[in-house]
C-alpha cells in the first residue's frame, strides 16, 4: 500500500478507535514526501464505489504533506457535511485515496481537460472545486458545471477558472 494512503487509513483507524493520532507520517511509515508542503484531498469510498467522504485543501494549510494528510483524513471521515461521521465498523468496507495537488494556475475554458486537470471555479466569494478524472465527468462543460453548482454559482458569466493536476494514490 502506498505510504500516503497508509497514513490516511491509519489516521482514521486511530481516530475512530479513540487512539492517539499520529504526530507525523514517520510514526506510521517513512517517506521522502513528508517534508514537502503540499495541498491534498483525502477521499473515502465504499467498496462498491460510492463516495463516503472527501475533504481537502487547495493550498497547504499545514507545515508538511504528512500533517496535511492527517488533518484531511480526520475531516474526510468525520466532517464532510454530506455524510454522517464514520464509525469504526465501517473501516473494512471502505477504500482510501490521496490526491496531492499541483499549484493551481489560471485557465481558460478551452485549456481544461477533465481527465487531466482538476478545476476551481470562482465568482465573488464563492469557490467550487472538482478533482480530475472522476467517473461520469467526461466533458469540460460537466466539470465546470458541477464545480460551479458546488459553490452555489448558477451564472457562469464572469467566473474565474483555475486548473491543477494531481498525483493520485489509492488502495486497490
Amino acid at each position: 500500500m502506498n505510504e500516503l494512503v497508509k497514513l490516511a487509513r491509519e489516521t482514521v483507524r486511530r481516530l475512530l478507535n479513540d487512539e492517539t493520532l499520529p504526530e507525523n507520517g514517520n510514526e506510521v511509515i517513512t517517506s521522502e514526501l513528508w517534508h514537502e508542503k503540499r495541498a491534498c484531498f483525502v477521499s473515502i469510498k465504499t467498496k462498491s464505489g460510492e463516495l463516503r467522504g472527501c475533504i481537502g485543501t487547495l493550498s497547504p494549510m499545514q507545515n508538511s504533506l504528512d500533517r496535511e494528510i492527517i488533518a484531511n483524513a480526520v475531516s474526510s471521515s468525520t466532517r464532510d457535511p454530506r455524510f454522517p461521521p464514520m464509525k469504526a465498523n465501517e473501516l473494512d468496507n471502505v477504500t482510501f485515496s490521496v490526491d496531492v495537488l499541483s499549484e493551481p494556475e489560471p485557465a481558460k475554458f478551452e485549456t481544461l481537460n477533465p481527465k487531466i486537470y482538476g478545476v476551481i471555479v470562482s465568482k465573488g466569494y464563492r469557490r467550487g472545486v472538482l478533482l480530475p478524472d472522476l467517473e461520469g465527468v467526461d466533458t469540460v462543460e460537466q466539470q465546470v458545471s458541477i464545480a460551479a453548482m458546488k459553490a452555489g454559482i448558477y451564472d457562469l458569466d464572469g467566473v474565474k477558472l483555475e486548473r491543477f493536476t494531481v498525483n493520485r494514490y489509492k488502495e486497490e
